[in-house]
């Protein structure tokens, strides 16, 4: 963009000096032409060549001045294109980055769905199992009332009975 905008800079001023040399050399041919006529010196052969050869050099400054404007247009030109390219790049990379960002948004969502559904279940597991515990502890206890109720029978008992202390371990081993 800099080099454009020297260009730009270059460009006018190089005009104006082209147009001022332009300018100072049709002086000169004019006033040469007029000196000429009034002295009658050189042949007219030498005039008419020295002022071919001036208006020959103003054709090709002219033409190399519309070679250097046409070479600036289409570096200008090129400039644009790039300009808009990157900027057309720009905003594609952009707009995917948000389809990403987007993606993995939604990604995440389900993820934290699919958590709490876990989470909500893994509750009500606990729950259910805290229900299990409290009824087999209920059931403990009642079977613990009724083996002491079974043990105070028990000295009562004969000799051919069982002791407490079987249906102690056999309790033990129904909890295990």
């Amino acid at each position: 963009m800099l080099l454009c905008q020297g260009f730009r800079k270059y460009l006018p001023e190089h005009l104006n000096d082209l147009k001022k040399e332009n300018f100072s050399l049709k002086l000169r041919i004019y006033f040469l032409e007029e000196r000429m006529q009034q002295k009658y010196e050189a042949s007219r052969d030498d005039i008419y060549k020295r002022n071919i050869e001036l208006k020959v050099e103003v054709e090709s400054l002219k033409r190399e001045l519309q070679d250097k404007k046409q070479h600036l247009d289409q570096t200008w030109a090129d400039v644009e294109n790039l300009n808009s390219h990157n900027e057309a790049e720009l905003r594609r990379q952009f707009e995917e980055r948000q389809q990403e960002t987007e993606h993995v948004y939604e990604l995440l969502e389900n993820k934290i769905q699919l958590l709490q559904e876990e989470s909500r279940l893994a509750q009500k597991e606990a729950a259910r199992m805290a229900a299990l515990v409290e009824a087999e502890k209920e059931c403990n206890l009642e079977l613990s009332e009724k083996l002491k109720g079974v043990a105070k029978d028990g000295d009562n008992v004969p000799a051919g009975r069982a002791a407490p202390h079987q249906h102690t371990e056999a309790l033990a081993q129904r909890d295990k």
